[in-house]
C-alpha cells in the first residue's frame, strides 16, 4: 500500500469527525462550552502546517490542513452566530 494512500484514509477519517463535531455544533441551540481559543489555535497551528507542508511539497498534508483551517473557519463562524443570536 503506498504512504499516500495511507495518508489520505487517515485524512479523510480526521475530516469526518471534524465535520460531525461542527454538525453537532450546529445542531446544538447554543455555543456554550465551545472556547474561542480552540478555533484561534487550530486555525494558527493549520496555517503553519500548510506553509510546513507546502515547503515539503506534500500533497496529502497541504490538502488536509487546508480543509482542516476551512473547519475551524466554519467552527468559528457557527459559535460566533449562536452567542449572537443568544445576546439578541
Amino acid at each position: 500500500m503506498s504512504p499516500d494512500v495511507v495518508g489520505w484514509l487517515a485524512s479523510a477519517i480526521l475530516l469526518a469527525t471534524l465535520v460531525k463535531q461542527i454538525h453537532k455544533q450546529a445542531a446544538n441551540k447554543d455555543a456554550e462550552g465551545v472556547s474561542r481559543w480552540l478555533f484561534v489555535g487550530q486555525i494558527a497551528a493549520s496555517v503553519g502546517f500548510i506553509v510546513y507542508s507546502w515547503l515539503l511539497e506534500n500533497w496529502v498534508f497541504i490538502t488536509t490542513n487546508s480543509l482542516i483551517l476551512l473547519t475551524a473557519l466554519i467552527g468559528q463562524w457557527v459559535v460566533w452566530r449562536k452567542d449572537r443570536d443568544r445576546s439578541t
